[in-house]
């Protein structure tokens, strides 16, 4: 049994609302993904663990009469231990959606079934999340696995960057949002082809090329203007191009100060258009990848500054971090990618009480090996501490 319901999505319907480019903060991550690896091992004989999610402002009173409905088609399944296992999951499923008067702000993901590993033995359990981007799907699904691709998606990158690909002819503006280019403008340029109109000195034509050029780039930039400075989810812009041009175009007065500071790379790339961009994303993934790391590198930096010349100012080792969280000193709590989940957990939730800030830090830089040999854990504090 399975059943998907679409209700109208904005984000993806209107490419110009930039608002779809949510991102999750580390404390959320974390605990979405612990959430999904506890779901994904568990096993049904057959398709009888279910999986329900419920929108953002949908009628939490319809999704139960939905799984009522379902309770009565599952009285028809043959196999009697399938039968019995269904029924009850969603009986589960009801009486723990019947505690809540309404549906969560971001909606909520839900899933009940028989997670018992021994077989002809039943242990009906069931497991909800309100996930940290709102919800735009209504799904029912029955089957051998939990469904959990929705909940996945939303651990995929949300940042969004600007591309843009030119030569003297043409110029393509384009987002780049997770891996999904999202093509926005298209602007051709009136400079006149390479062979002279009758009767014009090569001088005179060169000129006029060089003109026409020059409106096209303070057309182009003006379009880079109006795609790009007020999306405050942009986080650099890449330019590609085969040639010169693209670095006459960038290094000239045709782009506003503001778009400019933005712009993280100037790549080669053969073509403009949308094969273009597509090789302007193949030959950028450097730029990106670097992109992605470079906030917990610089607040490593920021740690490691501060114990050279304040040590005072910041804590490591699992003791003297959680005594520092729980006289609520810790500004940023920062935890090695490798650092064990129940002791993150418990680390969490003392720095929530307190709202200290959690970041947790990849192994995949100098900095997050130097924060692995530290223990694993340290924090920035607010104030100086002597004790």
């Amino acid at each position: 049994m399975y059943l998907i319901f679409k209700i109208a999505d904005k984000y993806l319907n209107n490419t110009r609302d930039y608002s779809f480019a949510m991102a999750i903060n580390a404390r959320q991550k974390h605990k979405l993904k612990k959430f999904i690896k506890n779901l994904e091992d568990y096993r049904g004989r057959h398709t009888e663990l279910v999986s329900v999610y419920i929108p953002a402002g949908y009628d939490i009173y319809k999704i139960l009469s939905h799984l009522a409905e379902e309770q009565g088609t599952a009285a028809n399944i043959k196999d009697s231990t399938t039968r019995k296992n269904v029924t009850d999951a969603l009986e589960r499923m009801i009486q723990h959606l019947r505690l809540f008067k309404k549906t969560p702000p971001n909606g909520l993901a839900v899933f009940s079934g028989n997670v018992s590993e021994r077989q002809g033995k039943q242990d009906i359990d069931v497991f909800s999340i309100e996930p940290p981007i709102p919800l735009n799907t209504r799904t029912y699904r029955c089957d051998k696995e939990f469904e959990l691709d929705l909940l996945r998606k939303m651990l995929e990158s949300k940042d969004v960057y600007g591309l843009v690909v030119m030569d003297r002819r043409e110029g393509n503006v384009a987002l780049l949002k997770g891996k999904t280019i999202i093509q926005l403008s298209k602007k051709k340029s009136n400079v006149p082809g390479k062979t002279r109109a009758g009767g014009q000195s090569a001088q005179r034509f060169a000129r006029l090329r060089e003109g026409a050029a020059k409106q096209f780039y303070k057309r182009l930039g003006e379009l880079m203007k109006n795609e790009f400075l007020h999306n405050p989810n942009i986080k650099g812009i890449i330019v590609g191009g085969p040639g010169h041009t693209k670095n006459d175009f960038v290094d000239g007065n045709y782009i506003t100060n503001e778009v400019k500071k933005k712009i993280l790379a100037i790549k080669d790339v053969a073509y403009t258009g949308e094969s273009g961009l597509h090789e302007l994303l193949d030959r950028s993934q450097d730029v990106l990848a670097s992109e992605e790391i470079a906030a917990e590198k610089k607040i490593m930096r920021e740690f490691f500054e501060l114990l050279a010349t304040k040590p005072k100012k910041v804590a490591y080792g699992e003791t003297e971090v959680m005594k520092n969280l729980k006289i609520g000193a810790v500004e940023t709590l920062l935890i090695s990618e490798e650092f064990d989940d129940d002791k993150l957990d418990k680390f969490d939730r003392v720095a929530g009480d307190f709202g200290s800030d959690l970041e947790i830090i990849s192994t995949e830089t100098r900095e997050g090996v130097q924060l692995k040999d530290l223990g694993m854990i340290a924090a920035i504090l607010r104030y100086e501490t002597y004790s």
